[in-house]
C-alpha cells in the first residue's frame, strides 16, 4: 500500500481535516455576511440571484476540465494557492469598504467570483487525494469523516456569521477569510501529501469530458434520471438562492433569523444523513429518492403559501427541518447508485460531466429568478419551486428506465458477486 510510506498516518489526516474545517469555516462565515449585506443594502431579488449565479458558473463550467489538471497539478499547491489569491481579494475588499461608505457592487460580485473558481479546484484535489492519505480499508470511515466536517461548517457557519455580522462591521469581518486562510496554509504545511503524478504527455480535456458524456447518455436508466435531475434544479434553484430575501423581506426576518433558516436546514440535512447512515441498505433506492423529492416539493410549495409575519416564519423554521432532513436521501443514494455504475476508472470523468449537467440548469434559472421574484414576490417563486419539484418526481415514477434503474443495476451486481466468492 503506498499509504503506508506516510508515517503517523491517522495523525497526517486528522491534522489535514482540521486544516479544511477551519478554512473552510471562516470562508463560509464570510460568504453568508457578504449575502446577508446585499439583501441588507439592497433588498433586490435580481441582485442576490445574480451574486448566486457568479458563485455557480465556474462549477459548472470548470468542472468537467479541471480533473486532468488535478491529476497533473501539485496537490498541496492546489489547496494553498486558491487560498491565498481569495485571501488577496478579501483584503481588497476590505480596503476599498474602509475607504468609501458602502461596497462597490461590481467588487463583490469580482470576489463572489473568485472564490467560486478556488473552490472549483479546491473540491476535486480534496476527493482525489483521500485515498492516497489514508489505508483503503479506513476510506469509507475518513470520507465520512470529511462529510462531517463539511456538515459542521454549514452548521456553525451561519450561526456564527449572523453574530459576527450584528457586532463586526463589514469591512473587518471580511477579514476573518485571511486569518481562515493563514490558519489553514500554516497547518497544511505539516501535512505529508503524497503526490501521484499522471505520465501523460497532453492533457485531452475534451476528449475526457467526450468520453464521460457518451458514457452516461449510454446509461439509459441512469441518463433518465440525469435529465430529471437538472430539469429539478431548474425549477428548485431559483428560489433556493433566495433563502435570505424570503427571510427578511416576506417574513420581515432578521439578519439572525436569516441565519436560524441556513442552520436548521443543515441540522434537518445532517439528521436524515444519519438515518441512512443507520438504515441505509434499500432494495430499492430509488423509491426513496421518489418520496424525497415529492417531500422537497410539498415543503418548499408549502412555504410559499405562509402569511408573510412571524407566524408564518415559525412554519417556515418547521418545513425546512423537513425538506433539509429529506435533501440527503435524493442526493446520497443517487451519488451512491451513480459510484456503483461505472468502474473506478471512468468515474471521475462521467461524474465531472454529470455534476455540469445536473448544475448548469442552475444559472439558467438563476438569470430568470431575480426579475421574476421583484416582479411577482419571492413566495411565489417557492411555489413554483415546490409544484417543479413534485412533477420532476412523478415524472421519475412514470418512466420504466427511471423508476427500475436501480432493481436492475443491483440485480447486475448480485450476478458478478458470486465471480468473485468463487474466486476466493
Amino acid at each position: 500500500m503506498e499509504t503506508s510510506r506516510v508515517p503517523h498516518w491517522r495523525r497526517n489526516i486528522y491534522l489535514f481535516l482540521t486544516s479544511q474545517f477551519l478554512s473552510g469555516i471562516t470562508s463560509m462565515v464570510v460568504q453568508y455576511a457578504i449575502i446577508w449585506y446585499l439583501t441588507k443594502q439592497t433588498g433586490s431579488a435580481t441582485v442576490l440571484s445574480l451574486a448566486t449565479l457568479l458563485g455557480m458558473l465556474p462549477m459548472v463550467l470548470l468542472s468537467p476540465f479541471v480533473g486532468p489538471f488535478v491529476d497533473r497539478w501539485n496537490k498541496k499547491g492546489l489547496l494553498i494557492v486558491p487560498d491565498v489569491i481569495a485571501a488577496i481579494f478579501a483584503i481588497i475588499l476590505s480596503v476599498v469598504g474602509t475607504l468609501q461608505a458602502t461596497f462597490p457592487l461590481w467588487l463583490i460580485f469580482i470576489s463572489l467570483l473568485v472564490r467560486s473558481i478556488a473552490q472549483t479546484f479546491q473540491m476535486p484535489t480534496i476527493q482525489s487525494i483521500l485515498p492516497t492519505m489514508v489505508p483503503t480499508d479506513q476510506l469509507t470511515q475518513i470520507n465520512g469523516q470529511l462529510g462531517m466536517v463539511q456538515s459542521a461548517n454549514m452548521i456553525i457557519s451561519p450561526a456564527l456569521g449572523a453574530f459576527l455580522f450584528a457586532i463586526v462591521p463589514m469591512n473587518y469581518l471580511i477579514l476573518v477569510d485571511v486569518l481562515g486562510a493563514i490558519i489553514g496554509i500554516s497547518l497544511l504545511t505539516f501535512v505529508t501529501i503524497p503526490e501521484h503524478p499522471v505520465i501523460d504527455e497532453k492533457v485531452h480535456v475534451l476528449a475526457d469530458a467526450k468520453f464521460g458524456l457518451n458514457k452516461l447518455r449510454n446509461t439509459r436508466g441512469l441518463w433518465a434520471i440525469t435529465m430529471i435531475g437538472a430539469t429539478f434544479t431548474l425549477m428548485f434553484m431559483p428560489a433556493a438562492s433566495l433563502y435570505p430575501l424570503m427571510t427578511m423581506g416576506y417574513f420581515h426576518g432578521t439578519v439572525g433569523q436569516a441565519g436560524l433558516i441556513e442552520v436548521i436546514y443543515s441540522v434537518g440535512m445532517l439528521g436524515g444523513g444519519a438515518i441512512i447512515g443507520l438504515f441505509g441498505k434499500w432494495r430499492d433506492r430509488m423509491k426513496p429518492i421518489f418520496w424525497a423529492t415529492l417531500a422537497m416539493g410539498v415543503t418548499f410549495g408549502g412555504s410559499g403559501f405562509l402569511p408573510g409575519n412571524q407566524t408564518g416564519f415559525i412554519w417556515f423554521i418547521i418545513l425546512n427541518v423537513l425538506a433539509g432532513a429529506v435533501t440527503p436521501f435524493y442526493s446520497t443514494l443517487l451519488m451512491a447508485m451513480i459510484q456503483q455504475s461505472f468502474p473506478p476508472d471512468q468515474l471521475g470523468r462521467v461524474l465531472g460531466v454529470l455534476n455540469s449537467l445536473t448544475s448548469v440548469a442552475g444559472p439558467v434559472g438563476l438569470i430568470f429568478a431575480g426579475p421574476l421574484a421583484d416582479a411577482i414576490g419571492v413566495e411565489k417563486l417557492f411555489i413554483i419551486g415546490g409544484v417543479g419539484s413534485l412533477l420532476c418526481g412523478l415524472a421519475m415514477w412514470l418512466m420504466p428506465s427511471a423508476r427500475e434503474y436501480d432493481q436492475q443495476l443491483q440485480a447486475r451486481l448480485l450476478d458478478e458477486t458470486p465471480d468473485v466468492e468463487n474466486a476466493e
